[in-house]
């Protein structure tokens, strides 16, 4: 046993030791697939803290020989695959992390691949002695000797493998000697029984090319049959909250939102994880690095980014083209390359099926909203300090002040959004609402009565606040808005809310920039 070659399952039997430990082994049977393959490459991007480092530990234990992992399978969904057998520990693999050798050697991306080499060579003439030549320093040139004598083929599990287009951002040069080192490594060589690259990034473009082509690429926006591996699913979060007695309405309100085609719901598994262990809803996954690193992406200046951000913190989705990204951390030629980058680091969701992104959850939105600081971001801070405010006055059915805040967020001088129909109108009142998500779950365009209401907010399971359904006007009356409210019959939906419920009617007069509102406590007759 190694520590880069056949290093064992002491890893992946500590998570598995675990109070809290969710079974995703059935990713092993994904791979199994892939083995002796033309599809034997395989790179799983995902941001940081999403169990990338536990799923190599996992693949590590059930491939690498020179130890038995039946035990520590046998209670897993993976025992009960048919295939199960088959390779379980019957590979020699080749286990890096390449973060941990940039380290090393003092991130030097020479003396990196060099002592790279150097230690993992040492390793496979000590389980074959005599089979490489002394004179052979190139792990390639090695590893094609041994095969071309014993005919085994190697499982390379790489960790973190992006991570030098991460710490080396500006120099090209070394990310191009890194890749290239990788490919000459893997491509088209007989000795690669599979490969599993993960990191954050998918692999980086040049021009149109890439340098690793061989590779299959699964990432946050695109996850493919990996989609349930990315984080916890619905039900296994489900599973979690009932055996360690955790309200499940909170953990999906702060953790839930990353979303795909095949796996509709996706929670932060730090999160969820940290949660239960410290019987507390917080931000943990975000505290894992300072806000500073988001404040970067979205301070750049972009046009049409604020204005994404802005809608984003109102709970819209925003509309994106993520096939132009570079993959990295530099290259921006538009707002969209900055929030497809958001979307790899986990701070931002992807609909696919929509081509739109989106904040997944409170989580993330309270470090949106630490990030937002200084002149560029003046109105919007100015209209969050409001919200508690308008609220309140909301609540006790204060119109004049609810308008008067409105006009004060949204002035002529430090503008949110540009005023142009009802739907920016809605961005800037959810903006202004924008703490009514502690107690409200809010839905947009919700469909109830003989229409459609622009924003309503439905009190969460723990609050005693009134239910609001609030009707926009552009350049009409907030009487009107009332007034369609109850001719369409809105509150029909929202029965179970009589004498909790509130009207809220807000207009908008283009020519004299103001707003009116007009509210009123519904009761059933």
């Amino acid at each position: 046993m190694g520590v880069y070659l056949d290093p064992g399952n002491d890893n992946f039997e500590m998570a598995c030791r675990s109070e809290i430990y969710v079974d995703k082994t059935e990713l092993i049977n994904q791979t199994n697939q892939r083995i002796g393959t033309q599809q034997r490459f395989i790179c799983i991007s995902r941001p940081r803290r999403f169990g990338k480092s536990m799923a190599a530990y996992m693949l590590a234990a059930y491939y690498g020989k020179d130890c038995d992992s039946s035990e520590l399978f046998a209670p897993y969904k993976i025992a009960r695959d048919p295939g199960y057998k088959e390779h379980l520990n019957r590979y020699h693999v080749i286990l890096l992390n390449i973060q941990n050798f940039l380290s090393i050697t003092e991130y030097s991306v020479d003396d990196m691949i060099a002592y790279l080499q150097e230690e993992v060579i040492e390793e496979l003439r000590e389980v074959f002695p005599g089979r490489i030549p002394e004179r052979v320093k190139n792990l390639g040139v090695a590893l094609d000797k041994l095969y071309s004598k014993t005919k085994e083929g190697f499982i390379f599990i790489i960790d973190e493998w992006d991570c030098i287009l991460r710490d080396q951002q500006y120099n090209t040069d070394d990310q191009k000697k890194y890749l290239d080192f990788i490919r000459n490594l893997l491509k088209d060589k007989a000795y690669v029984s599979l490969a599993y690259m993960t990191g954050i990034l998918p692999i980086k473009k040049y021009g149109t090319h890439s340098a690793l082509n061989m590779f299959d690429e699964y990432s946050m926006t695109n996850p493919g049959e990996y989609a349930a591996f990315v984080g916890f699913t619905e039900k296994e979060v489900k599973d979690l909250c009932e055996k360690y007695q955790a309200d499940f309405d909170t953990m999906k309100s702060w953790y839930d939102g990353y979303t795909f085609q095949q796996v509709p719901h996706m929670y932060n598994p730090k999160s969820v994880v940290d949660s239960i262990w410290r019987k507390s809803f917080a931000s943990y996954w975000t505290q894992t690095e300072t806000y500073e690193a988001l404040k970067i992406y979205i301070d750049l200046n972009y046009d049409g980014l604020k204005d994404a951000i802005v809608k984003m913190l109102a709970g819209e989705h925003v509309e994106i083209n993520t096939e132009r990204f570079q993959n990295d951390m530099t290259t921006f030629e538009s707002k969209d390359d900055v929030l497809t980058l958001l979307i790899h680091l986990g701070y931002l969701a992807f609909d696919k099926g929509e081509s739109a992104v989106f904040i997944p959850n409170a989580e993330i939105r309270g470090e949106f909203r630490n990030a937002i600081t200084g002149e560029h971001w003046k109105d919007v801070i100015e209209a969050l300090k409001q919200s508690d405010r308008l609220l309140q006055a909301t609540w006790v059915e204060d119109a004049e002040t609810v308008a008067e805040i409105l006009d004060a967020v949204h002035s002529e001088n430090t503008s949110i959004l540009t005023y142009n129909d009802e739907n920016s109108l809605s961005c800037v009142i959810a903006i202004a609402y924008y703490n009514a998500m502690k107690e409200y779950t809010k839905v947009r365009e919700f469909p109830t009565g003989k229409g459609i209401a622009d924003l309503v907010y439905l009190p969460k399971k723990h609050s005693d606040k009134p239910a609001m359904i609030v009707e926009l006007k552009y350049d009409k009356s907030a009487e009107g808005a009332i007034a369609q409210i109850k001719e369409k019959k809105y509150m029909e939906s929202l029965r179970e809310y009589h004498g909790n419920l509130l009207l809220v009617g807000i207009n908008y007069d283009k020519e004299s920039k103001t707003h009116a509102c007009v509210i009123e406590k519904w009761e059933s007759v």
